[in-house]
């Protein structure tokens, strides 16, 4: 990205600089998820086959999966339920709303092949581990509320 310094402002410059800092540094975190972490649990699962045997660990995978969904499921209808209600009562659902998210990332974590995958798919989507998680997203939106770097954007239909 080229930026001419006379005709920009200092504190535009600083500013671009600082969101091109923050797109590398989601797409570094894009490139360790999406090729350090399957080359991570395709070794756990090859150790996996290589104790027991490739059809159990065939099996686990699987078995996890689907118990995953339902989970993710069932837990996905219990929050929709809580967050109509507290619609109906004329309150925001924002604590229902962070939950929803949880389950949402875990519940696709679960259908994602792997162990630890699946590991942080359960502590997303089982409510008492999902604390901790709730607790981090909290205090990142308010981090960025404060920072006045969180956008929301109104559109009048």
């Amino acid at each position: 990205m080229y930026i001419n310094i006379c005709t920009i402002p200092l504190q535009k410059q600083i500013i671009d600089w600082v969101n091109l800092m923050k797109k590398q540094n989601i797409f570094t975190k894009l490139v360790l998820l999406f090729t350090v972490m399957p080359l991570v649990e395709l070794y756990v699962l090859i150790e996996i086959a290589s104790k027991t045997s490739w059809g159990y660990t065939i099996l686990l995978v699987i078995t996890t999966g689907i118990i995953g969904a339902y989970m993710a499921k069932s837990e996905g209808k219990q929050i929709i339920s809580r967050i109509q209600n507290e619609l109906s009562t004329g309150h925001l659902p924002g604590e229902e709303l962070i939950n929803g998210l949880c389950v949402l990332i875990g519940g696709a974590l679960l259908l994602t092949p792997g162990i630890l995958t699946d590991i942080i798919g359960f502590t997303l989507i089982i409510p008492v581990t999902r604390i901790i998680y709730k607790r981090w997203i909290r205090e990142k939106f308010s981090n960025k509320i404060q920072r006045d770097t969180f956008i929301y954007e109104h559109k009048d239909f």
